[in-house]
């Protein structure tokens, strides 16, 4: 929690929460600009998709990245603590460049999009492309995620939002310019995105350092010294992300197999943009539940309970209205059969807005006691589910298009709810 000794309000709560929310707001915004400007392209349904293969395998290395930002806000509380994650990072982010650098640059490229994802030669050749700009971003997005941490923890949220505000700026212009010059490659479209993350890692590491200056070299309260003790709290995290990272690969690759391919990848991309989007302002519960569950549960849960059903309240509004035609038209530029596609695929999304504010909460509940292991089996839940899912859906209703990939992935975030909900339960249960 923060140092001081403020109680806590709804208030307080509040002002820490918005300027997260609308960080996330504008994340998800950018993602919105990129599909809009790569929908503007002479043959968009091929770059899309090229761009949606390319960024489904970069949650492979960009979500161990992420991880440090929970890391660091539950575990930093003075310079020698930093200092022991940071040194953990060095090695994640080594290891995502590694990889990136890989697929950009050698056959492995063309095992993974060609031969594993079975996509055709032009779509495989765009993904390849992107992935020259985006063997950074995981570096970037980590650097940025390894001080926000520290930002989070000091309750300076709105450094967040202002960060995101520049990199937003950034990633406009950019976009701008690509459709002055006409946009004809999903390289240009992860060049937006990777720009748009350098400004925002720059100026989440200028206010971070200026908030470590004032921190204590050592806090006594503080058990982070090394970075053996930093692993047993990130690598759980490590492992179970690492199980649904390669959920979205898999969805892809199966989609790929239907009966317009190229379009159910497509549309499953566009609308998981939109859906996100929806979802945006709402992905922080779980660092409420993280810093303020042990000292006041009621409040937390009051909070959730406040907040909680306005996400599927949106969806409904951007799925069964004109609303989300009129969005993915004029503003992502989608047209004829690849919008009535995404439509229907973002309808297929609407449990998963349901049941995520419930299951964000509970993980911020399970990293507050500490016990990440929970999290390995219920995201191994999560994939399983889906996993099945999209198989059985692909052969019964391979017609059905991107819709398959947004109903995989919410009977997967309901399988994951449920069984970490009976998990947290055995476990404290147990310990009684």
């Amino acid at each position: 929690m923060s140092q001081d000794n403020e109680p806590v309000s709804l208030r307080r709560l509040f002002l820490f929460f918005i300027p997260m929310g609308i960080s996330v707001l504008l994340i998800n915004l950018s993602h919105v600009i990129i599909n809009g400007t790569l929908a503007r392209s002479s043959n968009p349904e091929i770059i899309l998709a090229g761009y949606a293969l390319a960024m489904s395998l970069l949650v492979v290395t960009e979500k161990p990245a992420v991880l440090f930002r929970q890391t660091c806000s539950a575990l930093v509380r003075d310079r020698i603590s930093f200092r022991a994650v940071r040194s953990v990072s060095f090695y994640v982010f080594g290891a995502a460049l590694a990889f990136g650098a890989l697929v950009a640059y050698t056959p492995i490229g063309h095992w993974i999009f060609g031969l594993a994802y079975g996509a055709d030669p032009i779509v495989e050749k765009q993904a390849i492309h992107a992935y020259q700009a985006l063997m950074f971003l995981s570096v970037f997005s980590g650097i940025r995620c390894l001080y926000q941490g520290v930002i989070i923890y000091k309750m300076r949220t709105r450094w967040l939002t202002i960060a995101m505000i520049f990199r937003l700026l950034g990633m406009f212009l950019l976009s701008q310019y690509f459709l002055h010059i006409g946009v004809n490659s999903a390289l240009q479209g992860t060049t937006i995105f990777v720009f748009g993350m350098v400004i925002e890692a720059a100026i989440s590491w200028w206010e971070s350092s200026a908030l470590l200056k004032k921190m204590p070299e050592r806090e006594e309260e503080c058990t982070i010294t090394k970075p053996k003790q930093v692993t047993a709290f990130y690598n759980p995290l490590l492992y179970s992300s690492l199980i649904v990272v390669w959920l979205m690969p898999i969805l892809n690759v199966l989609l790929g197999t239907t009966e317009r391919g190229t379009l159910a990848v497509a549309s499953f991309a566009v609308a998981g943009s939109l859906m996100n989007l929806v979802l945006g302002f709402f992905t922080y519960f779980h660092q409420i539940a993280l810093l303020f569950v042990k000292t006041n549960p009621a409040i937390v849960r009051k909070f959730t309970l406040m907040l909680g059903f306005i996400p599927p309240l949106l969806m409904l509004l951007m799925a069964f209205t004109p609303i989300g035609s009129w969005m993915f038209s004029h503003i992502l530029g989608v047209k004829d059969e690849l919008l009535t596609a995404c439509i229907h695929a973002l309808r297929g999304f609407f449990p998963f807005v349901l049941v995520f504010p419930w299951l964000d909460t509970l993980n911020g509940i399970v990293m507050a006691n500490g016990e990440t292991k929970l999290m390995f089996g219920s995201q191994l839940a999560n994939a399983t589910l889906s996993a099945i899912s999209i198989v059985v859906l692909v052969l019964l209703l391979p017609e059905w298009s991107g819709v398959l990939g947004s109903l995989a992935q919410s009977a997967g975030i309901l399988a994951e709810l449920l069984f970490l909900a009976w998990l947290f339960r055995r476990s404290h249960r147990s310990s009684k």
